[in-house]
């Protein structure tokens, strides 16, 4: 993890693991509290909340952030629970946009207060949005968000498109026998569009016996919409996400298939995350971590950069949620920001 010279001469850090993947992408989680209670991301009755004390004040997010864009790190996404929940956050984005070296600061929502902070997060600058949509039928919609409004999403798509966000990612997680009669749907919004419309495999996330009846494969969906449009494979960027992406001969858009069950990405891997409480992970379904808090409590950055140093070298080469016995590995999404 040595400095590189640039062609202009200047240094910048790299993060790079045992396995060889260069990590630039960090997902930073502001909060764990959602006001949906999505069936794939937290139990019906919800959970147990951190404690004020319990999360990271904006200053320590702060200093997280600053400390992982001086290692290497050059894409943060502020993810959730939902982040827009959380008081304050307009002037930490603003904060986060202005860290040297950062190169991109996108982030996560529901949709749900879109409407009215589009504009502001384009001000503050956000430069790209992910929107979780699993439905475009409100019956469908209130029983995946149990009680969300379909409305109100749709309604926070068209604002940030007025607000001049680029190209938006709209991802649906794929449920058999719950939304799966949508896909298609779900792909034609890429034709008129210039969406990026990510289907995402269901992943046991709960504790749920039956998780693999509900997972569709990233095969199966891909061929779903290749029997009604023709695809054409894209390349994808440096600071791309885990998704394989394809285009409808003539859309405005593209389709993205994220499998993390039937053909993990792992190999290409480029993130870790750091949840609300200052828990830093290399992987989503590792229990391998880290507490950044008592270091949050020096001023010397020196120990909070080595930590996450020492994390990207433990960061596994893959994780084993589709293997057998691996049951164990379930994971509070609203936690951990997934």
């Amino acid at each position: 993890m040595a400095p590189t010279q640039t062609k202009a001469g200047s240094f910048f850090m790299e993060l790079i693991d045992t396995y060889g993947r260069r990590i630039n992408y960090l997902r930073l989680s502001v909060t764990d509290r959602c006001n949906m209670r999505c069936c794939y991301c937290m139990p019906a009755e919800g959970v147990a909340k951190l404690g004020h004390g319990e999360m990271l004040n904006y200053e320590d997010l702060f200093r997280v952030a600053s400390a992982c864009v001086a290692q290497g790190i050059e894409k943060i996404r502020v993810t959730g629970g939902e982040p827009l929940v959380r008081k304050g956050l307009l002037p930490f984005l603003e904060r986060l946009s202005g860290i040297p070296g950062l190169r991109e600061l996108v982030l996560t929502t529901n949709g749900l207060q879109l409407e009215e902070l589009a504009l502001p997060l384009r001000r503050a600058g956000v430069a790209r949005l992910n929107i979780s949509l699993d439905s475009l039928r409100p019956e469908t919609f209130a029983r995946i968000t149990r009680g969300g409004g379909l409305d109100r999403v749709l309604a926070g798509i068209a604002a940030a498109e007025q607000a001049g966000f680029g190209p938006l990612k709209i991802n649906m997680v794929v449920m058999r026998g719950v939304n799966d009669e949508e896909i298609l749907d779900f792909a034609a919004l890429s034709i008129g569009k210039p969406y990026t419309v990510r289907f995402i495999e269901y992943m046991p996330t709960l504790q749920d016996a039956g998780w693999n009846a509900q997972s569709m494969a990233g095969s199966e969906i891909l061929a779903r919409i290749a029997e009604r449009y023709p695809l054409l494979p894209m390349v994808g960027t440096e600071m791309a996400g885990p998704a394989r992406n394809f285009k409808i001969e003539g859309a405005a858009g593209a389709i993205g298939i994220i499998t993390p069950v039937s053909g993990h990405f792992c190999e290409s891997c480029n993130r870790i995350r750091v949840t609300a409480a200052g828990m830093v992970r290399g992987c989503l379904f590792s229990d391998r971590g880290g507490d950044l808090k008592p270091l949050l409590r020096s001023s010397d950055p020196g120990p909070l950069q080595a930590t996450l140093r020492r994390i990207v070298m433990e960061k596994p080469g893959r994780h084993g949620i589709a293997e057998q016995g691996a049951q164990k590995a379930r994971v509070n999404m609203s936690r951990i920001g997934g």
